[in-house]
Formats: C-alpha cells, sequence, structure tokens
C-alpha cells in the first residue's frame, strides 16, 4: 500500500493538492487528506502527477532495415519505457514484416505485461494482404486478448498501393472484430509523404458506410499541408495522431494551436513516439540517403515544450486520456480515478521525471529505476 501525499493532481483535469491511496494495482482513494497506518508514504508536496502515458505507436519489436539487415532496430526493453514515462505501450510492425512476425511482435507484448507495463499490439503491417497470426484480421482482433486493432500503410513509397474497396474491407473488418471483442477495433493508418494526403481514406469511406473513427491517420505532422488536412479530418469527426519526434515544417505547438483557432475538438488528437522505429531520408527518386532510430523518450519531451505556451491541463489529455478514449482503454487508463489501474508519473516542478508507478508498483522512484527487463543486467 503507498500514500502519495500532498501533490498536484491533473487527472488529466487539474483537481488541486490532493493525497493518492493505492492498494494491489488500483487507486483506491482519492482526498486532501489520507492516513493509513500502514501504507508507505510518499511526500509529494511539490510535486506534480499525471496519468501514466499511452503511447499507441511503438516498434517494440524494433523497427528498420529498409538500408539492409544491418540497419535493423533491436527491439525495446522494459527500462526504456520506464525512463520515458511509459506505463501503457501498443506494439506494432512497419515496413518489415519478412523477417519480423506478428507472431514475435505479440511475444513481445506479452513479456511487457509480464515485466511491469501494460502492452497491446496491432495485427498487420504495411502491406495487402495484412500478415495476422490466426489467417484474418478479425480472428486476430476478436480472439487473442492483446490485440486490439490493425496497421496498414498508404501514401508512401513502400505500401502495397492499397485500392479502398480493399481499404474499406480492412476497416470493416477491425470493425466488425471490435464489436465482438469490445475492443477499439480500428484502423492505424500509416501516413507517408506522397501525393494522396488523406484522399485514399476518404475514398473507402465514400465507397462504405464506415464511421469515419474507424481510420487512425498517424505521422500528420510530416508537412503542414497533411496537418491542415487532418484538423479537418477532425473536425469531420476523426481522430488524428501526431508523431512527436517527426522532422516537419510545423511545429506542435502551432498544430495544436491551430487545432484550437479551427475549432477542431482537441479530444480527438493524440501524440505518440514511433518509438523504435527507423526515420529515413529519401532522394527525388527513392534512394535512401540516411537512416536512424526514432527515440522513444519524446513524448515527455513534448508536454514540456507545448507548456511554455499551452495550459498543462489541454496537454496532459493528448498523452493519457484522449488515447484512452480512442483505444477503449479509458474505464481503467489514461486517468486518475478510484478504482483505476495505478499508473501515475511523478513530475518535478520543472515537468522532468522523479517517479514511475504501473500497475501499482514502483518502477522508478526518485530517479533510481526499481524494475530491469528480464535479460537487461546480464546483456
Amino acid at each position: 500500500m503507498i500514500i502519495i501525499k500532498s501533490a498536484d493532481i491533473y487527472s488529466p483535469k487539474y483537481i488541486g493538492k490532493k493525497d493518492i491511496f493505492i492498494g494491489a494495482d488500483k487507486i483506491l482513494y482519492i482526498d486532501d487528506d489520507i492516513n493509513l497506518k500502514y501504507a508507505e508514504i510518499f511526500d509529494a508536496h511539490d510535486k506534480i502527477i499525471i496519468p501514466g502515458l499511452i503511447d499507441q505507436h511503438v516498434h517494440i519489436t524494433g523497427g528498420g532495415g529498409e538500408g539492409g539487415f544491418n540497419t535493423k532496430v533491436p527491439e525495446a526493453q522494459l527500462s526504456s519505457f520506464i525512463k520515458a514515462g511509459i506505463t501503457t505501450v501498443v506494439g506494432l510492425l512497419g515496413t518489415d514484416s519478412t523477417s519480423r512476425s506478428v507472431e514475435n511482435l505479440l511475444s513481445k507484448a506479452k513479456a511487457l505485461n509480464a515485466e511491469g507495463i501494460t502492452s497491446y499490439a496491432l495485427t498487420g503491417a504495411y502491406e495487402i494482404p495484412s500478415p495476422t497470426i490466426t489467417g484474418s484480421v478479425k480472428r486476430d482482433i476478436s480472439f487473442i486478448e492483446e490485440i486490439i486493432g490493425v496497421k496498414i500503410a498508404v501514401n508512401d513509397h513502400r505500401d502495397s498501393a492499397i485500392s479502398p474497396v480493399e481499404l474499406a474491407k480492412l476497416a470493416t473488418e477491425a470493425r466488425v472484430a471490435g464489436m465482438f471483442s469490445g475492443k477499439s477495433g480500428h484502423v492505424t493508418v500509416h501516413m507517408g509523404g506522397g501525393k494522396f494526403d488523406l484522399n485514399q481514406i476518404y475514398e473507402a469511406l465514400e465507397i462504405s458506410n464506415l464511421p469515419i473513427g474507424v481510420f487512425r491517420p498517424t505521422h500528420i505532422n510530416r508537412k503542414k499541408s497533411l496537418c491542415l488536412k487532418a484538423i479537418e479530418f477532425v473536425k469531420k469527426g476523426g481522430y488524428m495522431d501526431i508523431t512527436c519526434s517527426i522532422p516537419s515544417d510545423i511545429s506542435d505547438t502551432e498544430i495544436i494551436n491551430l487545432a484550437i483557432q479551427k475549432q477542431a475538438p482537441l479530444s480527438r488528437i493524440t501524440f505518440s513516439s514511433d518509438g523504435y522505429g527507423s526515420w529515413s531520408e529519401y532522394d527525388e527518386f527513392g534512394n535512401l540517403i540516411e537512416i536512424g532510430v526514432t527515440p522513444i523518450d519524446s513524448l515527455l519531451n513534448t508536454i514540456s515544450k507545448l507548456s511554455k505556451d499551452i495550459e498543462l491541463e489541454k496537454i496532459i489529455p493528448l498523452f493519457t486520456s484522449n488515447v484512452a478514449d480512442s483505444l477503449k482503454i479509458s474505464d481503467r487508463k489514461g486517468y486518475i480515478k478510484k478504482d483505476y489501474d495505478a499508473d501515475l508519473l511523478i513530475l518535478n516542478s520543472d515537468l522532468s521525471l522523479n517517479s514511475v508507478i504501473a500497475k501499482g508498483k514502483w518502477l522508478m522512484k526518485e530517479n533510481k529505476i526499481l524494475k530491469y527487463g528480464t535479460y537487461e543486467k546480464s546483456l
């Protein structure tokens, strides 16, 4: 049992200075003054507490490989998530589903769950037909506990030139499976920097009766023109996901201020890291110029940057509750509430990370990591 005393709490809405009582893996009580004889006391009077970050786009088995086998990114380790303040992650594949598979993605998600954070996964990858475990996207989402949606790529020179009909069929499979299983059943759509922008998604919507919210375009901030169209997509009822670390001609702060100015609901905007994926640059003929690894700690850094111009109460949901709502896990994740999972970040007044609690256990305490992945210290 843990009692965190006198912290400024963003639940993500600011609720003032409160105590939080944690028992087992849950938040049991939040009040002005909690005292219990046998609980551990953590004094947080000069600290800020926010929900643990939910990163819905991480290459947990590593991304990359487009520059040869030596450019494949290694898989993520538990301590990387802890240092980044990520207590819930959604793993997915990228360009490479030839030497990587949905099977090893799922096994990594299970490993992270066993090691101390919460992990989900997406079936599929860049191409059509989608790689799966059971033979169909619908069965993967319906029957595999950790799998909550599907990944596909469009508007990219590495995609499968998916047609509107194929995209609509894929989304229908995911949506119906989500209805069966009580999951989000969404389609994470990797947006490349090609000539179509969001047109392929709109065409799939045009030829079907799908709700706009089933499509979740990500990397929308790779160029300002795409970002502006994504804001309009949000105004129509869709979602947009901003990649923190992507090179762009528009800043994250500009995007959020534009969304506010254009009266797009911030509740349908999320951020993710694309962590352990690869960033790559190509020339006009499609030749690889440079490749590198995308950092996983960009969410906390982005919160800090955004807070210089935007109220913290408006920023925190973009990394926590908005993501939980969109993934249909907001009955237990993304908020600081009674009976919710005890996934908490304790921040210093400058928003740097001090401590991490996930599933009610200390993973980092006063800047010291207390939990490592199974083989991290022996490698």
